[in-house]
């Protein structure tokens, strides 16, 4: 049995900024990948006329709306697409599960805790219907080969993980206020913006998180603005000691202006027989080391490791960020078709959320975090 969808799904597609775009050209590119049927681009919807038509032309949509919730209550619409601010996730998310739709949904998942837990409670209701979150770097060929070396036993019993997720677009003091640094509209910030994708794979190589004590810092206190400075509310940078279920210790680290970093999705598995180390910004490789080698040794991503050869047959041929929401959106349409959702759905989804909200309401307090986290 294919694992793909026999009838092409219909799909809408609400927003079009950077990882909107991101999705429509996974939506365009799924069936050249992976083979038929190709989805169905049905409505596009962005704030204004003129851009949901212009953006609908160019990423192939049929039809543009400035109505998200006549997009979600489409009945030619079988999957939703969201890549709208973090304010908006929570309504446009359970609209579409109320209209008995797919949702494919950008993190992080919701602006609190409370609007994550009322969503996975809301999925659960809704069983047929998938949860998809877009936590795309779990996507890696590399990230998955080293996932499979732990979980084989290759470096022994994990002891130790530290992590590291830093950019710098926060970094120049005079850039300007926005929408991301209020609790309102944008919810945590380096946090919510960054550290959760790092929760996100911290959680598939190290299991469940028992307890954790953070502290966050607010680096520009004050943005420029029109209507002058005005006051950033949430974290530019986070810092975590971790705990895991397993006795394993960890440490965590997260900021949104951290000068010269650009993607610095980086974490090492220190290992009882070995150890792995992965940086995002050179993901096409791993570098592991295994007792009684002298060093480490250099891993390329290739046809060999998962999600690599429906791309490309030649190894070192390198895999890219859009690549990885093109598996996404294979992802999603396989949950679709088996039955069998890989995730991270909005139940793994809460668990990320539970996590990054301990560490901003920590204060250097030690948090215990339930047996479901």
């Amino acid at each position: 049995m294919s694992d793909l969808p026999q009838t092409p799904p219909g799909v809408a597609l609400i927003g079009t900024g950077f990882m909107g775009k991101c999705h429509a050209m996974a939506w365009n590119n799924v069936a050249t990948v992976y083979g038929p049927p190709r989805p169905r681009l049905e409505i596009l919807c962005d704030v204004t006329e003129e851009a949901a038509k212009s953006h609908a032309a160019a990423f192939g949509f049929a039809r543009a709306t400035t109505d998200w919730q006549a997009a979600v209550s489409d009945p030619a619409v079988d999957v939703v697409s969201i890549t709208t601010p973090n304010g908006t996730h929570r309504s446009m998310a359970e609209a579409a599960l109320r209209a008995g739709k797919h949702v494919w949904l950008e993190k992080p998942m919701a602006l609190t805790l409370e609007d994550a837990e009322a969503m996975a409670a809301l999925a659960r209701e809704h069983p047929d219907q998938v949860t998809l979150l877009g936590y795309n770097y779990l996507r890696s060929p590399a990230f998955r080969a080293a996932r499979a070396m732990i979980e084989a036993g290759e470096i022994g019993a994990p002891r130790a993980f530290r992590g590291v997720y830093d950019e710098d677009y926060s970094a120049d003091p005079a850039l300007p206020w926005s929408w991301r640094m209020t609790h309102e509209a944008g919810g945590l910030g380096a946090l919510g913006d960054l550290g959760c994708h790092l929760v996100s794979q911290m959680l598939a190589l190290m299991g469940p998180v028992a307890e954790l004590t953070a502290m966050t810092d607010i680096a520009v206190a004050k943005r420029p603005s029109t209507e002058g400075p005005k006051k950033v509310e949430n974290e530019d940078s986070a810092l975590a000691l971790i705990r895991f279920a397993s006795g394993a210790q960890g440490s965590f680290a997260t900021s949104r202006v951290a000068r010269g970093r650009k993607c610095r999705l980086q974490w090492e598995v220190h290992g009882s027989d070995g150890t792995i180390v992965f940086d995002q910004e050179n993901m096409n490789e791993i570098w592991v080391h295994r007792a009684g080698e002298p060093g480490f040794t250099r891993h390329l991503t290739g046809p060999d490791q998962p999600g690599f050869a429906a791309f490309c047959p030649a190894p070192g041929h390198n895999f890219g960020f859009n690549e990885l929401k093109v598996v996404e959106a294979h992802s999603l349409l396989a949950a679709i078709a088996t039955g069998i959702n890989a995730g991270p759905d909005f139940a793994a989804g809460l668990e990320v959320e539970r996590i990054i909200h301990a560490m901003a309401a920590s204060g250097g307090r030690t948090v215990t975090l339930g047996a479901d986290t």
